[in-house]
């Protein structure tokens, strides 16, 4: 499809620009905000050429409306459907797509709240990253046709790390445990919650076996070659197998969550197995966890908003769980200060709150 001057080809035109600007953020080397800007940028580009296709097929109708049928505003300007009702009224997009969609709208949600400072993340969510761009050209060039292809204007990005020791991998996954630990447990829980057949779709998420090339190939052949798993036979899957065992250890997807997590009757049962003789109750936990502010109160607008050190947000059932960490500074708390349970409950009637950091060990 040709597209002549008009809104359609605007709205199509900042949707592509805004997917290259969120290619060019994260390919960048010296990006510490890449995850965060590409997520953000190729959320915009999926809306915006949704609103592209919509306007070619319904007309300047894409927007929200009041009950009384009039249109819902924001300073003056008409509200144009987001993302995920963006989904549901284009309605065709298959489940892989679809979930990986969905996947990084509610993983933009999260990290609006809160800045992603390690880069351990961009490998944790590298998969759908990639899936995410190739899922978006597929769908524009379905939508539009081929002369709005990007993939000429796009390379692979250059590597500088070597194979990764088990020192560092097991320094990441320290330091995710404590920094990271609300954001790897959402992605955790949102691909367990996946089917087998969506999780393992190239849709979904990208799955990449770097192995250098050295065999004899034509000279003129390219360095980096892509090749789709569904295209391949049956011998040629079957020697992918063999060379994935030998690279890596097998990992095997379980299904599990809250691991070493604690409950609040767990958090009071093992601090009173410490203390001597001033124990706590359920009801003086809860006045810790206030006054020191570890987690958001009940019906807060992010409840993922927790000292991630202490306590985390658990979406599935709506509820938080406990760290050792935190059992460990309630004891120490309690054993070295001069507080009583009733100075504890008066702080947080008047709003009053404690530094978790004044009384670290």
């Amino acid at each position: 499809m040709k597209l002549r001057k008009g809104k359609t080809k605007a709205i199509l035109e900042a949707s592509i620009d805004s997917a290259l600007l969120g290619v060019e953020i994260y390919n960048k080397p010296r990006t510490s905000f890449r995850s965060e800007g590409f997520i953000t940028l190729m959320v915009m580009a999926w809306t915006r050429l949704f609103h592209a296709y919509f306007n070619t097929e319904i007309g300047d109708k894409y927007y929200y409306k009041k009950k009384n049928g009039r249109y819902d505003t924001a300073d003056g300007e008409r509200k144009a459907w987001d993302l995920t009702t963006c989904i549901k009224k284009y309605g065709k997009l298959s489940r892989p797509v679809e979930s990986n969609l969905l996947f990084f709208i509610k993983l933009r949600n999260k990290i609006e709240h809160r800045h992603i400072d390690k880069r351990e993340i961009d490998t944790v969510i590298f998969g759908e990253c990639q899936s995410l761009l190739l899922n978006y050209e597929n769908k524009l060039i379905e939508l539009f046709g081929n002369d709005y292809s990007i993939n000429e204007a796009l390379v692979y990005s250059l590597q500088f790390s070597q194979i990764r020791t088990k020192q560092q991998e097991k320094a990441s996954r320290s330091v995710l445990s404590k920094d990271l630990a609300d954001i790897v447990g959402f992605v955790e829980k949102y691909r367990n919650s996946l089917d087998e057949d969506t999780y393992n779709s190239q849709e979904y998420s990208i799955k990449l076996i770097q192995i250098p090339k050295i065999s004899n190939t034509n000279r003129a052949d390219a360095a980096v070659e892509f090749v789709r798993w569904d295209e391949l036979n049956d011998e040629d899957k079957a020697a992918y197998e063999q060379v994935a065992v030998i690279i890596k250890d097998k990992k095997v997807k379980i299904e599990g969550a809250n691991i070493r997590r604690l409950k609040p009757s767990e958090v009071k049962d093992n601090v009173n197995k410490v203390l001597n003789d001033q124990k706590i109750t359920q009801n003086l936990h809860v006045v810790l966890y206030k006054v020191f502010s570890i987690r958001p109160p009940n019906g807060a607008e992010d409840p993922f908003d927790t000292n991630s050190e202490f306590c985390l947000y658990d979406e599935t059932h709506n509820d938080y769980v406990y760290q050792d960490a935190w059992v460990d500074f309630v004891v120490h708390f309690m054993q070295t200060t001069q507080f009583i349970p009733a100075q504890l409950r008066d702080m947080v009637r008047k709003g009053e709150e404690l530094n978790v950091e004044e009384f670290r060990r």
